[in-house]
């Protein structure tokens, strides 16, 4: 695979550079490294292309978590304890949320890293929610959130989201005060 874009969020592409230089030589050899060809292996069933070979997501994130692995990165998993106390009276919920928890994909030296092949509303929170939890709860000091570019989603199923639509959205949302820095990634097979 090969890196088709970049977008700084908030200065990210410029802090990732400066900070994080040995850690985005890896991130670069990884991409690299991960052969799409061999993740084509999903047969469309949908309508619009029926039989047609796709990438397949789930093969992708596969090969980005091995690669990434042996270079030392860790997933960081947190568990979630939700409040009750904003219940109304009267009210008890029919089962509780035990196991709930939130993840970040890669994490080194204060690093994270997202890799999504997911709907626009995963990238998002990724960059929006997520990267904000995990450095409010100390884990991450910036971020790195990897993207299909569109002719790359195009070979995926449907509705999968791409780094030139999540680019506008987030130049139009702009920067808030809890955004961390974010370099955006766009990739192609």
């Amino acid at each position: 695979m090969r890196m088709a874009g970049v977008y700084s969020f908030n200065g990210g592409t410029e802090a990732v550079s400066r900070l994080y230089p040995d850690l985005l030589v890896e991130v670069n050899e990884v991409i690299k490294l991960v052969n799409a060809s061999a993740c084509k292996t999903k047969e469309s069933t949908e309508k619009t292309m029926p039989g047609r070979m796709l990438y397949s997501p789930r093969a992708l994130n596969n090969e980005f978590k091995l690669a990434f692995g042996a270079r030392g990165w860790v997933s960081v998993r947190v568990s979630c304890e939700y409040p009750t106390t904003h219940y109304l009276e009267g009210y008890a919920p029919r089962r509780q949320n035990r196991g709930a928890f939130r993840e970040m994909d890669f994490v080194k030296n204060k690093l994270g890293i997202e890799v999504q092949f997911g709907k626009y509303a995963f990238m998002v929170y990724n960059v929006c929610a997520k990267m904000t939890i995990f450095h409010k709860l100390g884990f991450i000091e910036h971020g790195v959130e990897i993207v299909p570019v569109k002719d790359f989603a195009d070979e995926m199923s449907t509705g999968v989201s791409y780094f030139e639509q999540f680019v506008w959205d987030l130049e139009s949302r702009g920067v808030s005060n809890i955004d961390i820095p974010v370099m955006v990634i766009g990739i192609d097979a």
